[in-house]
């Protein structure tokens, strides 16, 4: 009888392999495999799931018509890759792991944050140039802010969590949970959050829910806000909302970690244009979306994913 087996279609840390091995299960690396041949390998009676990252889509065209896999493992938080729906209707397991990176992703969102509210790379970039300038980079304090965050899931918790030794006011919108108000945070409805918040950080996974949720309109309702933090998905907070943010100064900095295009090359004139007067602006942090990628986190959400699998499925 053949081995159950899974498929590695996006590259996965090393360490999947002995803990895949511990459940019974074998794994086949096709990371680097035509999506053609994945599709013929994704057929085979003996594979019983597979596990992906950000880059592959989960969909009919990947798995065909008549699928008979038994899960997904997503490598990450976010499910925007995956056809929830299909993988519904044909009764596949879907498990993911913002577990494993919510502590990562709290660490930067307080470093980033501070990066920007003091000019470090504003600063560390003069110095290299001998340009010694104190005043000009004289920062903010985040003691006795108010940081407002969206989406108070594993994410939005473990940032919370970081902010306890700032002295500052933390308050949280969640439209799908209730009742979570405690030592780390104040739950508010969202015109509450709009009113009060000068930091606002954005948790909330991709869905048509949340496609450019904060759009200018939303800002501009935000009397208090200075600074936006965009951690989650770029298509919620659009490279145009954000620069008519700037310009009409609505607010005095961003961190953004994520973009609407993260294939840079790829921007169209409007986008290039937008992203250029983003870049120019030494008021907005970027980094390539690693916020959640740590050494640790590799680790932790291959363990995080093969023990709810070992959780739903007692063999296969």
């Amino acid at each position: 009888m053949a081995a159950k087996t899974c498929l590695l279609i996006d590259p996965m840390h090393e360490s999947i392999l002995p803990l895949l091995s511990s459940v019974s299960l074998h794994a086949e690396d096709v990371s680097r495999e035509s999506i053609q041949h994945i599709r013929e390998k994704v057929k085979q009676k003996n594979v019983v799931g597979i596990f992906v990252r950000t880059r592959t889509r989960v969909d009919e065209h990947l798995l065909g018509t008549h699928p008979t896999i038994q899960f997904v493992a997503r490598a990450g938080a976010g499910l925007d890759n995956l056809d929830l729906p299909f993988l519904e209707k044909h009764n596949i397991k879907v498990v993911h792991a913002s577990e494993g990176n919510r502590d990562a992703v709290g660490e930067y969102t307080i470093g980033a944050l501070l990066s920007l509210m003091r000019n470090i790379p504003k600063a560390d970039a003069e110095v290299r140039q001998k340009i010694w300038q104190r005043e000009e980079n004289r920062g903010m304090e985040l003691a006795g802010k108010t940081v407002g965050i969206i989406g108070y899931g594993n994410m939005g918790k473990a940032f919370a969590k970081r902010l306890t030794g700032f002295d500052c006011k933390v308050i949280a919108y969640d439209k799908y949970k209730k009742s979570y108000s405690d030592q780390l945070v104040e739950e508010v409805q969202l015109a509450t959050l709009k009113e009060r918040t000068e930091i606002l950080s954005l948790h909330i996974p991709l869905t048509d829910e949340t496609r450019n949720l904060i759009d200018f309109q939303f800002i501009a309702d935000m009397p208090q806000l200075k600074i936006i933090v965009n951690t989650a998905r770029g298509e919620i907070l659009s490279l145009v909302t954000i620069v008519k943010s700037f310009q009409h100064k609505k607010i005095i900095g961003a961190v953004l970690d994520v973009l609407p295009n993260e294939k840079l090359n790829t921007l169209s004139e409007a986008e290039s244009a937008l992203f250029q007067q983003l870049t120019d602006n030494r008021q907005v942090v970027f980094t390539p979306h690693i916020a959640g990628w740590t050494f640790e986190s590799h680790v932790k959400i291959n363990e995080v994913l093969v023990k709810k699998l070992r959780n739903i499925f007692t063999s296969f």
